[in-house]
């Protein structure tokens, strides 16, 4: 397009706040609610269900109309669902909802349902124009609430300005956006593939490098290892420390007092979801009092191979974890997990293999992590376009 005929079309681009073109939570009475029997069903949308990077939310749970019309935020086809509570909001949590039962859906009362005109806005070009970084990075500073639980005031949603052309042009943008989206989700999806292949098979040759040659040849680790705990408060971390300091976070903090000198397996002894991680270490550190310090009783075991034995042995011992809102692992379920009974020689050959093998999938996340933000970087770089009047 020539930068004449650009600047034309702009000047015809009027810039609206939202709730111009938009009804910001509208009211019940536009829902078809009076036309249905309290037994009908209507759609469901939990929170967990709204999508990101995902236009279209088609309901995948239908309940009676009795069951939800008092305490849920009610929507309607092709109105905007979006995401006003932390971290949801700056996650990108934001779709339109298609294909309702009797055109009525009911979802997480931390909604804030977006209703387009359509005679002056289509939906999916003001999904579009909420879907920018800035949006989120403006209404992030503007949320209210304590410290765990932050909402985005309606007010901003109501004041954000874009840039409103004619709805011809509208759709114009809307249907280039959707086919450069559709070739950058491929190729994020084709990364995201190659690097669950890659797990796959280290978890595959994790669980075969582990597996003694000679049917039940194993000891219990109580056996083989020494089994401490830290002894700190989590929140004993201080910032740019001299030492590593293990919780049972998967990020490691730092320290400036140091409690151990010796090469360790470092297993997290609670999570409140059981997702419990290990990491291996040598030389000086400190650690949190749920966080379990494993150290070799002799040189003839090698603490590289209970780091292995450990990951392969992570979703059991989530299974067998205990606790209601935190899940903890007991002292006996880390004694009583099953080591290979492999020569020390053994034992450094299927540490050099996995080493190799984990070293691959390292280097397939980060490339993993690059396309994903090369993906974000091209998807944000085209809505500034967009919204610029420049595609």
């Amino acid at each position: 397009m020539d930068n004449l005929r650009l600047d034309k079309m702009k000047q015809r681009w009027e810039i609206k706040k939202l709730g111009e073109v938009c009804k910001i939570s509208p009211p019940k009475s536009e829902v078809r609610e009076s036309s249905l029997n309290e037994k009908d069903m209507v759609s469901f949308i939990p929170m967990e269900d709204l999508g990101i990077n995902e236009m279209y939310i088609t309901p995948k749970k239908g309940k009676s109309l009795l069951d939800v019309v008092s305490g849920y935020t009610y929507f309607a086809n092709n109105d905007l669902l979006l995401a006003k509570v932390t971290p949801c909001f700056e996650n990108g949590k934001l779709g339109i909802a298609k294909n309702l039962y009797n055109e009525i859906g009911f979802g997480s009362s931390e909604y804030i349902v977006i209703r387009a005109n359509d005679n002056s806005v289509k939906p999916e070009y003001v999904y579009y124009g909420l879907s920018s970084d800035i949006f989120r990075r403006q209404g992030a500073k503007l949320m209210l609430g304590a410290s765990g639980l932050k909402r985005l005031p309606k007010d901003y949603v109501a004041n954000y300005e874009l840039r409103i052309p004619s709805i011809p042009e509208q759709e114009r943008i809307v249907w280039i956006l959707d086919s450069a989206f559709a070739k950058i989700e491929a190729l994020r999806a084709n990364a995201q593939q190659n690097l669950q292949n890659t797990k796959d098979l280290f978890q595959a040759s994790l669980k075969q490098e582990l597996t003694p040659k000679q049917k039940g040849k194993y000891k219990l680790a109580k056996d083989l290892f020494d089994i401490k705990t830290g002894k700190l408060n989590a929140n004993a971390a201080e910032e740019n420390g001299a030492y590593p300091f293990f919780t049972c976070s998967r990020e490691v903090y730092a320290i400036n007092q140091f409690a151990f000198d010796c090469e360790a397996v470092l297993l997290a002894g609670n999570n409140a979801s059981g997702d419990f991680n290990v990491k291996h270490y040598k030389g000086k550190f400190n650690a949190y009092q749920r966080t379990y310090v494993i150290t070799t009783k002799s040189n003839q075991t090698h603490c590289r191979i209970l780091y292995y034995v450990l990951e392969n042995y992570l979703s059991e011992l989530k299974s067998m974890s205990v606790g209601a809102n935190t899940k903890f692992l007991k002292l006996g379920m880390i004694e009583n997990v099953q080591m290979p009974d492999f020569t020390l020689i053994e034992q450094q050959q299927v540490v050099e293999k996995l080493d190799t093998l984990i070293e691959r999938c390292r280097a397939m996340e980060e490339n993993y992590r690059q396309t994903i933000t090369h993906c974000n970087a091209l998807k944000q770089a085209l809505l500034k376009k967009a919204f610029n009047g420049e595609l």
